[in-house]
């Protein structure tokens, strides 16, 4: 249990597993919304989920305190690094980078390893995942 310091504020970085589950549901609820999208416009398939997973990136770590419906479920948001919300552009980034870690794994693989468990995409956007207290 690593915890790191801001200003005066503690924050408890979020375990691996809390942040796969949180992963999952919201990958599930993704999977829900672009089925439902993908059924009456088949042509643009693969541009229209990655607008998709951007829009609900965005929308709930920039409006929403830092948590998707998973993270909030999992009880744990992202913040920057140095103790701020995010901000659009960190969204935007963030977002890609995640996109990036599935090259082979290696971005969300390196959380088990890196001492901040952040991975590739935490990094390029300079965001923890803490627990929601």
């Amino acid at each position: 249990m690593k915890t790191r310091t801001y200003e005066m504020t503690h924050y408890e970085l979020a375990e691996i597993g809390i942040r796969a589950a949180a992963w999952l549901i919201d990958g599930t609820i993704l999977f829900f919304i672009e089925s439902a999208l993908f059924f009456g416009a088949r042509e643009t398939g693969l541009g229209l989920g990655f607008m998709v997973g951007l829009a609900y990136t965005w929308y709930f770590l920039t409006r929403h305190n830092g948590q998707t419906p998973g993270k909030v479920l999992m009880k744990i948001r992202v913040i920057k690094t140095d103790g701020s919300p995010i901000s659009d552009s960190d969204a935007v980034l963030r977002y890609i980078g995640s996109l990036i870690n599935y090259i082979g794994c290696i971005g969300w693989l390196w959380s088990l390893i890196d001492d901040n468990r952040q991975g590739w995409h935490d990094k390029l956007a300079q965001t923890y995942v803490v627990k929601n207290e």
